[in-house]
């Protein structure tokens, strides 16, 4: 019981980094953009939101823990709103590449937070590693009388508030695609623009804040990953990438359905950490059951396009450039 329970945990913590990238990338592909730079917003998210704080931090004794959090997101979803400004500009205004805009905002996004992230540590000592302390107790804490009601407590209340805040934007964002005038004109361009245009939706005006604030919402997966994940530190790891990757893999998952980047994050998560509860594996096994969140993913794919299904199908005009010109 008690190893099921930490792989429950794991998994809520590993799941909540990519729900948020899920959620983000979903508003994005809706309005008929795939954007591939989701691991560098992700990334751009998380170093920004660290050099905020650590700045704050250091410039007073008795750092505020809500200011703290306020800074780390405002931070956050700047930068990664300010990269999702970017990749529309060149996608939507010069028609570039979808695809190669996207892994380039990815390695953009990774190298830049890679150097920035160590230029920090050298701040902080020659030995020393980056660690803000007052930011990361805030993101961490939970709320004692309900984490403490055992099992209960354990599996559903002893977490940080991102992880509820996940779920909160995952459940309104259905909502908002699926039931407000304004989330619906955003599908009907990403199905097609064309007709979208000439029934009066103002294309550009819709694609432009959709992937502004798609980008702000996955950078909130970075400030996840560096602020509750790893404690308030950084690590060139590449972790930031490899959960990236997942979340892109969570959308076709979830078949472009917010609600269902809650148990999809958290099956993800269950599986990518099984490896660690089955007695007996090689080295070589632990890498395979790395993979069982893609496999499931394209076995879903599959399943999806077998059944020709409409509503599990992505947008028409995904990835597609659209040009005023030809309508």
């Amino acid at each position: 019981m008690t190893n099921l329970i930490t792989l429950i945990q794991a998994a809520i913590f590993f799941g909540t980094v990519i729900m948020f990238g899920c959620i983000g990338e979903i508003l994005t592909e809706k309005v008929g953009n795939l954007n591939l730079g989701v691991p560098g917003v992700m990334y751009m998210g998380g170093i920004a939101s660290l050099a905020g704080v650590y700045i704050y931090e250091g410039s007073t004794e008795t750092p505020n823990k809500i200011v703290c959090v306020i800074i780390a997101l405002t931070c956050a979803f700047a930068a990664s709103a300010l990269g999702g400004l970017v990749y529309a500009f060149l996608t939507i205004t010069l028609r570039t590449n979808q695809n190669v805009t996207g892994l380039t905002l990815t390695i953009f996004g990774s190298g830049i937070a890679n150097f920035f992230g160590g230029s920090l540590n050298t701040l902080t000592g020659k030995f020393e590693q980056i660690a803000v302390s007052a930011t990361s107790s805030a993101f961490l804490a939970t709320i004692p009388a309900l984490a403490n009601l055992g099992i209960v407590g354990k599996l559903f209340f002893s977490y940080g508030f991102m992880v509820y805040l996940a779920i909160i934007l995952a459940l309104v964002m259905q909502y908002f695609l699926n039931h407000m005038r304004r989330g619906l004109n955003l599908r009907a361009v990403g199905e097609n623009p064309a007709t979208a245009d000439a029934s009066g939706i103002a294309v550009i005006r819709c694609k432009y804040p959709a992937i502004c604030i798609g980008c702000g919402i996955c950078g909130f997966g970075g400030v996840y990953y560096v602020m509750d994940y790893i404690k308030g530190t950084w690590a060139n790891d590449g972790g930031i990438e490899k959960l990236g990757w997942l979340a892109v893999a969570l959308v076709i998952f979830t078949t472009w359905k917010a609600k269902n980047a809650i148990p999809g994050a958290y099956l993800f998560g269950i599986l990518y950490w099984m490896y660690l509860y089955i007695p007996g594996l090689t080295r070589s096994s632990q890498e395979i059951f790395k993979m069982l969140p893609y496999v499931v993913t394209l076995i879903v794919l599959i399943f999806a396009s077998l059944k020709n299904n409409k509503e599990k199908q992505p947008p028409k005009a995904l990835g597609q450039a659209y040009f005023r010109e030809e309508r």
